[in-house]
């Protein structure tokens, strides 16, 4: 059984000063909202986030954004945030980008334990200077590390007391494999069901990823409304 916490600010109290988050979803899809607005509630600052992007200006990451909590974003996408391309260009804040199948695979790698890969993708640009380089069957790869944290953040759909995890359609994107690289995982997820309810074949997280359950409903916020 793991922990099934009563509320947000009990779900992320050994958050402080200075830790490394991993944050599940792209654009506002797959976000932990409420863990995102706990922390915003518990003022930690200079942390480091590991996400897809930053959100928008006032939503997801961007809230902590807005507050000055984060001292460095390593993201593959700048994205709608206006804020953080102000404080990426006037450096409030440090930011590594990296291309977003790299960033995906420093994750996953992380996460199975591999402690570096090499790539094609940067090859030649200013991201290969200063970086391992080798040829393998005629071809330059450079070195990339793995990326852990400290703490993932992630959104499920659905989760069992074992905490084996469900995730809804897109919400499949950098939630499952920030599941596996962060030291503690914590899931806030939309419902939660008894052992046995989640069909073995249908668990895109197994449980031994995930320490700490908090259920919560999500505003779902869209991110670009399109009409015609």
């Amino acid at each position: 059984m793991k922990t099934i916490e009563k509320s947000f600010e009990e779900a992320i109290q050994d958050v402080e000063d200075g830790a490394s988050l991993m944050v599940g979803g792209f654009g506002l899809v797959g976000i932990p909202e409420n863990l995102i607005v706990a922390l915003v509630e518990k003022k930690v600052n200079q942390l480091t986030i590991i996400s897809n992007n930053c959100g928008v200006d006032d939503w997801g990451l961007g809230l902590l954004l807005r507050n000055k909590q984060i001292k460095k974003i390593i993201a593959s996408y700048v994205g709608e945030n206006k804020e953080f391309e102000r404080q990426a260009l006037s450096g409030e804040i440090e930011v590594e980008l990296i291309p977003q199948g790299t960033l995906a695979e420093k994750i996953r790698a992380g996460g199975a334990g591999i402690p570096a890969f090499y790539t094609p993708a940067g090859v030649g640009t200013v991201l290969a200077e200063g970086r391992e380089l080798r040829n393998f069957q005629g071809k330059t790869y450079m070195l990339e590390e793995a990326l852990t944290a400290d703490f993932s953040f992630i959104r499920a759909a659905k989760a069992d007391r074992m905490g084996n995890l469900v995730y809804n359609k897109t919400a499949q994107n950098f939630n499952p494999m920030m599941a596996t690289a962060g030291k503690i995982t914590i899931a806030e997820v939309e419902q939660l069901v008894e052992i046995g309810e989640i069909a073995p074949e249908n668990i895109h997280t197994p449980g031994i990823y995930v320490n700490k359950i908090i259920v919560g409903r999500q505003e779902k916020r869209i991110e670009r409304l399109t009409t015609s």
